[in-house]
């Protein structure tokens, strides 16, 4: 499915979020932890958004890595690593979220933006994450979340009705964006993510609404 959105992708996560997503990774980003040469892994990359976003933050970054299941995403990454002089170093490669092509330990932190609701099985891929952390290691995710409260209706009418059919008429697939729609919908989110995260073994586990709690910036350490 993600191959076959690739070409308007980037241009429809900026119209249908507002451009709100650019600010929601940036965030993310300076909850890194502090200090030259971190070394990050950014599970379901997509296009790679989210590894710009700790660049811009995090200059003196070390090692960073990509990783998705989307060839066609990852081609158009790399076009933009290109664009930045970046692609030599920093890597993006093809590899399941729930079985991580990377030693124990490999990393001080792991990012996933809009990444998690797409996995099949999501308490293997956190538990993944936390093998591929070093002790002390942080994992940093992303995800859309359905917010509590009156505006809650409102948020339901747009992701039902304006984000499906702007999504599907931009990107010429309609099943994709109906897709989205159900799967923010039915995706555990607030504390029913952080008991998952707590049960495949992450400590000072935290939820951090954003905009509203349409989406959700979850934390936790190895």
């Amino acid at each position: 499915m993600f191959d076959r959105i690739v070409r308007r992708y980037d241009l429809l996560n900026r119209v249908l979020s507002l451009r709100l997503d650019l600010s929601w990774r940036r965030q993310l980003a300076r909850l890194l932890p502090a200090g030259p040469g971190l070394r990050v892994l950014d599970l379901a990359t997509g296009t790679g958004d989210m590894l710009f976003a700790i660049l811009d933050e995090h200059p003196d970054a070390g090692r960073l890595m990509g990783m998705d299941m989307s060839a066609k995403m990852l081609s158009r990454g790399r076009e933009k690593l290109r664009e930045r002089q970046m692609l030599d170093t920093t890597p993006l490669v093809r590899s399941d979220a729930t079985s991580i092509a990377a030693a124990d330990g490999a990393f001080d932190a792991v990012t996933m933006a809009f990444g998690i609701r797409n996995v099949e099985h999501v308490l293997t891929a956190l538990r993944e994450a936390r093998r591929v952390l070093r002790t002390g290691g942080r994992l940093l995710i992303l995800e859309f979340s359905i917010p509590r409260g009156p505006f809650c209706w409102v948020y339901l009418f747009y992701l039902r009705h304006v984000m499906t059919r702007i999504g599907g008429y931009v990107s010429g697939d309609v099943a994709a964006y109906e897709y989205l729609n159900r799967s923010i919908e039915h995706f555990p989110c607030g504390e029913a993510f952080c008991q998952l995260l707590r049960e495949a073994g992450f400590r000072n586990v935290r939820a951090r609404p954003q905009t509203l709690g349409i989406a959700t910036i979850y934390s936790g350490e190895r």
